[in-house]
């Protein structure tokens, strides 16, 4: 599918690679693992692009992170509620044990997606020198 190609803005961030290369890796551990979950290089390990462009740079993901959240559990309390019929307590316990297992996951992909609103992808770029 072309929109997840290499080059494309959704590929860096589905893969957790850099967006200027798309080659490195974002983070030194797998997607889901939770042996240091948070740990982030940092700079891309083929192109050399620094992963944190000023102090503070990731608050923005914060509130990415933030949203993906608050969507979330809005989308699994009511799939929970009104789909399955459960009760209230136990939709909310559900939601919330689904969130804590995809809390990695949301703050990976937030800091992918905010910083490729700031490093773009680029070929001429990608050769390590």
């Amino acid at each position: 599918m072309a929109l997840f190609a290499k080059g494309t803005w959704f590929y860096g961030i589905r893969l957790l690679k850099c967006p200027r290369c798309h080659t490195g890796d974002l983070f030194p551990t797998p997607t889901f693992s939770f042996k240091k979950p948070f740990k982030m290089h940092e700079k891309c390990t083929y192109c050399e692009q620094p992963y944190v462009l000023e102090v503070g740079f990731y608050y923005g993901a914060m509130f990415i992170s933030y949203i993906f959240t608050a969507f979330s559990i809005f989308f699994f309390f009511g799939i929970f509620k009104f789909v399955f019929g459960m009760r209230i307590l136990l939709s909310y316990i559900l939601s919330n044990f689904i969130l804590i297992s995809l809390f990695v996951w949301y703050f990976r992909v937030s800091r992918a997606l905010w910083l490729s609103f700031f490093v773009k992808y680029g070929k001429e770029q990608t050769k390590k020198t």
